[in-house]
């Protein structure tokens, strides 16, 4: 067995490698298991001292009146309001008060909304940042007005006339360059101007284990914690983060065995993440209902489990992540407040509302 063989076994990658990165939405490789969870509402989960107490019921939204679909992502502005994104076309973007009132809500009509990212530029105005997986990425304001529409792939030439396009992420770097992760479409990272004009890509899809190869790049976010912007790549279906120059250039790979991890979330010194699907013991394929949230500190090492079992690491090596109890099924993301609590958002989740999850002292 040569060494990357090795690896890919190591990792479960036998499994899954030959099956490709479509949309989870249309993925029939990703086995479902069907339960009855109990509520959990009010129990305290997570490890050390990242522990929250789950509320299910922090949102107050009426669901006649606003519907969601998948509950993708959520983000905090400046004044504190928070933003979710969700796919119900009638209601793209619903706005929260921290104590879980709706606020406002506002539409672009997209059926496949499903990044968004906040960007604050010199001038301290903040943007959304909305990517839908029909194609579009959109720059707007907080009240929903459209300020800029990247072209797609095949438009600014970045892509042939045949070549699939389907981006599911954007961040925003601080000199304002724009990087889109084509997570269902052929994966590349594409970066733009901040006018958006094409500037370049990297990437491309892999189905074995190689840096800068991408068998599901699902999300995307900037990284300053060391003091030079870098650009993490989820790497969903291997379990991995990983790091690179804003030219594209590989740094570092962070594996999580057992962890189908959607877009990284930095706050403060940790990176936080939702894992959409799960493992089971013995079992490395990717299950649905088995999402948790994942915590790593600055040293890349888990230090908590929301929601999974807790973080065990042998000899250096991190062992494998399971869910410890069903509170959540798909989580999609995270968002992380001023106060340090977290907003759990979910995919293919009975239409749920994000959960709150309340920071223990």
């Amino acid at each position: 067995m040569n060494e990357q063989t090795e690896k890919m076994s190591r990792r479960g990658f036998l499994r899954v490698g030959a099956l490709g990165a479509g949309a989870m939405g249309a993925a029939p490789w990703v086995r479902s298991e069907s339960r009855t969870a109990p509520e959990f509402h009010g129990m305290v989960i997570g490890h050390g001292g990242f522990r929250y107490r789950v509320d299910k019921l922090w949102s107050k939204a009426d669901p006649d009146k606003f519907p969601v679909r998948d509950c993708h992502e959520m983000v905090q502005a400046g004044d504190g309001r928070l933003f979710l994104v969700t796919n119900e076309p009638r209601n793209n973007v619903l706005i929260y008060a921290k104590t879980g009132e709706l606020v406002g809500s506002w539409t672009l009509g997209m059926k496949g909304a499903h990044g968004l990212g906040l960007h604050r530029d010199g001038s301290g105005v903040e943007h959304l940042y909305v990517t839908d997986t029909g194609g579009r990425v959109v720059k707007v304001t907080l009240e929903g007005k459209v300020e800029l529409e990247l072209p797609g792939a095949v438009a600014c030439g970045a892509y042939g006339a045949g070549d699939a396009y389907s981006p599911t992420e954007t961040a925003v770097a601080p000199n304002g360059d724009i990087f889109v992760a084509d997570g269902y479409g052929s994966q590349f990272v594409l970066r733009f101007d901040a006018s958006g004009k094409y500037a370049g890509k990297f990437g491309g899809k892999g189905t074995q284990p190689s840096p800068g190869r991408f068998m599901q790049a699902h999300g995307v976010a900037i990284d300053v914690r060391s003091g030079t912007p870098l650009l993490v790549v989820t790497e969903r279906i291997r379990n991995e983060f990983n790091w690179f120059t804003l030219e594209g250039k590989h740094v570092r790979s962070v594996y999580l065995p057992g962890a189908y991890v959607s877009r990284p979330v930095i706050r403060g010194g940790e990176l936080y993440s939702g894992v959409c699907f799960g493992a089971k013991p013995n079992d490395y394929r990717m299950w649905q209902g088995r999402g948790f949230v994942v915590i790593l500190d600055a040293a890349d090492r888990v230090v908590s489990c929301p929601g999974g079992q807790a973080p065990e690491y042998e000899e250096g090596a991190l062992r494998l992540l399971l869910q410890d109890r069903p509170v959540f099924h798909n989580c999609h993301d995270v968002c992380v407040d001023d106060a340090g609590d977290l907003y759990v958002c979910q995919w293919n989740s009975r239409n749920v509302y994000p959960y709150k999850l309340w920071r223990e002292a």
